[in-house]
């Protein structure tokens, strides 16, 4: 076991409670700052520098899928609505299956250059049924026009909650069973930060999400509750400001209700992170090293959606949040219980990992210094790597 001051000094040196020495210290941070300009991957994160939505999807996908030969191109491409992030969580569902393949964005009416030469690029081998494009909601016949080169399926709904229902019996359909496990997250603007950490759980596993909002539980997600026959596994995210005492009472009639929550977005990414189900087998579990982790800024949300392929393919990471792109003390203390240790050989791992989306302005290069340190493999004495 590492020891407890180790632990602690790594944490208060994170947060700037203690200060290495040097003899010019601010000049000394200024080079590392400047010289780190160009330096966008550091030895335990990786990241995609990304400053708006559409290059983020792109980045995402030409990280996951080189296309260089079938076995590593996509099935199918899903393409989803920038200006809809409901929707487009929705159907981060059917990433996995039946599609094996990434979220690329259209928007204003319109596909940008960037995902056409991506959509190009990628050239989709299409799912079981032929599909290569896979289009998200209600896109203007422009878009269709667009890719008349590709063999398309289009999923619609009336609103955010048939749109929901509509994905899970899409996936039930290709699936050929109905998964028993739901998560219901709000479709409410104030609670994005909680549903969108559906993403990337959803992204590789069976389970959907369901829509509720503040003051109802939506037809259409009755309906798809109904379709478990009184006995789905539900998992709410988010507390009670996300979604009410009165609706989690309310989803009881449909089955067992499990609420997975912290005080805030971030310690509900974490709690996510850490929430394990052993009945069911819901849930990340990352309570020990030898993981991969994502991060992103609460000030670019709907980068979730782009980044949920990295819970599917490499090394299935959960989405943990920077508040306003910044590590918070709660997030220091996981990142202190995930950090490996080894007793003799540093070689044998386990090792962590983690992807940051975003650019720079989002997230500092000294988060990232940070989060690279704290995953870190260390010696268990408590002397870091020592004399290996």
């Amino acid at each position: 076991m590492k020891k407890w001051w180790t632990i602690l000094f790594v944490t208060l040196l994170a947060l700037g409670l203690v200060a290495c020495t040097s003899n010019k210290p601010e000049q000394k941070n200024e080079e590392i700052t400047q010289n780190a300009s160009n330096v966008f991957s550091t030895k335990n994160v990786t990241r995609l520098d990304s400053k708006n939505l559409i290059d983020a999807a792109v980045s995402v996908s030409k990280t996951i899928w080189p296309a260089t030969q079938d076995d590593n191109k996509p099935g199918t491409v899903l393409l989803v609505p920038a200006d809809n992030w409901q929707y487009a969580l929705a159907a981060t569902d059917l990433i996995h299956h039946p599609n094996n393949g990434p979220v690329l964005f259209y928007e204003d009416g319109d596909i940008p250059e960037e995902t056409m030469k991506e959509l190009k690029r990628l050239s989709p081998v299409g799912n079981d049924d032929g599909t290569e494009v896979m289009v998200i909601g209600d896109a203007d016949q422009k878009i269709i026009d667009l890719l008349k080169d590709y063999s398309i399926e289009q999923i619609t709904g009336d609103d955010s909650a048939e749109f929901a229902k509509n994905v899970d019996l899409t996936y039930a359909e290709v699936a050929g069973d109905i998964p028993q496990s739901v998560i219901i997250v709000s479709s409410e603007e104030e609670a994005k930060l909680y549903s969108l950490l559906a993403a990337n759980w959803i992204a590789h596993m069976p389970e959907p999400v369901l829509y509720v909002t503040k003051d109802s539980i939506p037809d259409a997600t009755v309906d798809a509750l109904k379709l478990r026959n009184n006995r789905a596994n539900i998992y709410i995210l988010g507390p009670d400001t996300a979604v009410t005492s009165d609706i989690e009472n309310k989803l009881q009639e449909f089955g067992s209700v499990t609420r997975i929550q912290g005080k805030d977005p971030v310690e509900t990414s974490i709690a996510f992170a850490k929430f394990k189900d052993e009945k069911t087998k819901f849930g990340w579990g990352l309570t020990e090293p030898g993981y991969g982790l994502e991060f992103i800024s609460t000030e670019n949300a709907e980068f979730a959606i782009a980044g949920a392929p990295f819970a599917h393919l490499g090394k299935h990471a959960p989405l943990i949040w920077l508040d306003k792109g910044e590590l918070s003390a709660e997030t220091h203390e996981f990142l202190a219980q995930l950090q490996p240790t080894f007793k003799d050989d540093p070689t044998v791992g386990p090792y962590n990992h983690a992807f940051i989306l975003g650019s720079s302005d989002a997230i500092s290069m000294k988060t990232q210094g940070m989060i690279d340190q704290m995953l870190e493999i260390t010696s268990a004495s408590g002397g870091g790597h020592g004399g290996h």
